[in-house]
């Protein structure tokens, strides 16, 4: 999931305990901690996309049953056929 494209450099802070968090978590995935963060990363980046993607699909199809004004719930037939 790690693509070689247009590779940025950039410098990061981390406290002790993080830094050396990931500096084990690196070495026990056989990779360099630049390339660790970087899947770690771009894996978040994709699934917050997706979240989002899924977000705005249920956002649009405005689920009959819920959202047509009326104040009480549905019956439970009504959800269970």
């Amino acid at each position: 999931m790690y693509y070689n494209q247009s590779m940025k450099n950039i410098t990061i802070t981390l406290d002790d305990e993080t830094a050396t968090w990931a500096r084990v978590r690196a070495a026990q995935q056989n990779k360099s901690l630049s390339r660790f963060l970087g899947e770690l990363l771009n894996s978040t980046m994709h699934e917050s996309q997706a979240y989002d993607d899924a977000m705005q699909r249920y956002l649009a199809n405005q689920p009959s049953l819920l959202n047509e004004g009326n104040p009480t719930y549905p019956a439970r037939h009504d959800l269970y056929d």
